[in-house]
Formats: structure tokens, C-alpha cells, sequence
């Protein structure tokens, strides 16, 4: 029986399954990135000092380039614990907030080296990521705004509490207790599901995001972060 065929920009007609399950095959495959590529990392913070003010710049991502794009896939919390001086009781949060009309880079910190193929997630095919000096990790304290302006709102937070007799090296994040250190995966702050339609934050030129934390007083601590992006020339 004749019927419609689906054909491929290479010439490939798509095939469908039994005619009972009435099947397309399909294999999944990454966004295009034709010259730019995937990014991924694991950015842990220096030892941070106590007091940080509310909503204080863990990590920045600054994107500069004019003409082509980068799709944040995801944006995870993996560790939060407090290092040698407890917290004391209160509630902490984190979030992962955009900014536009960015203009002028944080201050404070570290840049994160973006130099190939670091962060890479194939290095045979694909380039060095296009983020440069705004591509920031706090160490000891928070980092500096530089000039920009957020969103009224953040695109994820998660939130918790630290309790009225905290212990010094308690795991927050995950949870788990200060004896075995070991709790679960971390929280997913920002993680698109593509596949049902959900659209990902997409920046242009002078857009950004950044990761903030509220901590309670009096503990320092660390945090990590997982980071996945992709650089496009479209999208």
C-alpha cells in the first residue's frame, strides 16, 4: 500500500515499525553545534567566609558573543556543607537567576578556564567554549555584580534549614549526616525537558545567569555546582 514517506536532507526515507505498533524509529541525537560544542563541569567554591550578605554571586556566566547563542541544558546544587564553623539555625536557599543588559564583567573570584578542550565533551569535533573573563567562581566570598540587571525572579531555587543545634561538617546538600557524609544526588535548580516541549534559556550578547545562595550566619562552608550548556550558532 502506498503511503506518505518521510525523507532526509542525505536522501535516508524514515522507516516505521510493525503495522500493528505503527512506530517511527528515531535516534535522538544532541543540538547541532556545527563548529561551537557541549559543555559540562563540576565548580566548587573556596572555603566561604561567614556573614555573606542574602543572595550573594556564587557563579556568573556572562555571555558575550554577538552573534551566536548558548542554551542552558542544566543547573544543579550537588554539595553544601559548612567546614569548620557551624551555622547557626536559620534557613538557606539557592537560585539560579538571569541577567540581561550585562555590560561590564564581576569582579572577585576566579575565572573559569575555558581554554580547549577543557569542559569539552568531545574534544576530536568540537572547539573551546566561547565564554570568557565573565565566566566566574566565587572562592572566599561572594563574587562582585559588575554591571547588569536581573530578572525580578529566578528561573529555579531550592530551599532548606539548617537546625537549632547545627553540628560543624553537616551535608545539607544532599542530605546525609555528618558521620558518613553521604546523602543522594544533588537538586536540579534549572533543567529544561526538551523532549516535552519545555524551551530552554537561550542568551544572547550581554545576557547571563548566575547561581546565589542566602546562608545563614556565622558558618563557613562550600558549595558545588553542576553546569551543562551548549553553544549554537541558532536555535
Amino acid at each position: 500500500m502506498a503511503g506518505l514517506q518521510v525523507q532526509g536532507a542525505g536522501g535516508s526515507v524514515a522507516e516505521v515499525g510493525a503495522f500493528t505498533a505503527k512506530g517511527l524509529h528515531a535516534i535522538l541525537k544532541p543540538v547541532d553545534y556545527g563548529a561551537l560544542g557541549h559543555y559540562r563541569g563540576v565548580f566548587t567554591t573556596g572555603t566561604m567566609a561567614a556573614g555573606m550578605a542574602a543572595n550573594g554571586e556564587l557563579i556568573q556566566m556572562r555571555w558575550v558573543d554577538a552573534t551566536r547563542y548558548c542554551v542552558i541544558q542544566e543547573v544543579s546544587v550537588l554539595e553544601f556543607r559548612n567546614i569548620t564553623t557551624a551555622f547557626a539555625a536559620g534557613p538557606y536557599q539557592f537560585n539560579v537567576i538571569r541577567s540581561t543588559a550585562w555590560s561590564a564583567d564581576g569582579t572577585g573570584g576566579g575565572v573559569v578556564s575555558v581554554a580547549d578542550p577543557q569542559l569539552q565533551v568531545r574534544s576530536s569535533t568540537m572547539g573551546a567554549s566561547l565564554f570568557a573573563t565573565g565566566f566566574r567562581l566565587a572562592t572566599t566570598a561572594a563574587l562582585g555584580a559588575g554591571t547588569k540587571t536581573f530578572d525580578t525572579l529566578p528561573m529555579g531555587a531550592c530551599f532548606g534549614n539548617v537546625g537549632s543545634t547545627p553540628a560543624i561538617a553537616q551535608l545539607y546538600i544532599p542530605a546525609g549526616s555528618p558521620v558518613t557524609g553521604y546523602g543522594g544526588p544533588g537538586i536540579e535548580l534549572m533543567h529544561p525537558d526538551i523532549g516535552t516541549g519545555e524551551h530552554p534559556v537561550v542568551l544572547a550578547q550581554n545576557e547571563g545567569i548566575s547561581v546565589r545562595a542566602t546562608v545563614p550566619a556565622t558558618g563557613t562552608w562550600i558549595a558545588s555546582f553542576l553546569l551543562k550548556w551548549c553553544e549554537v550558532t541558532a536555535f
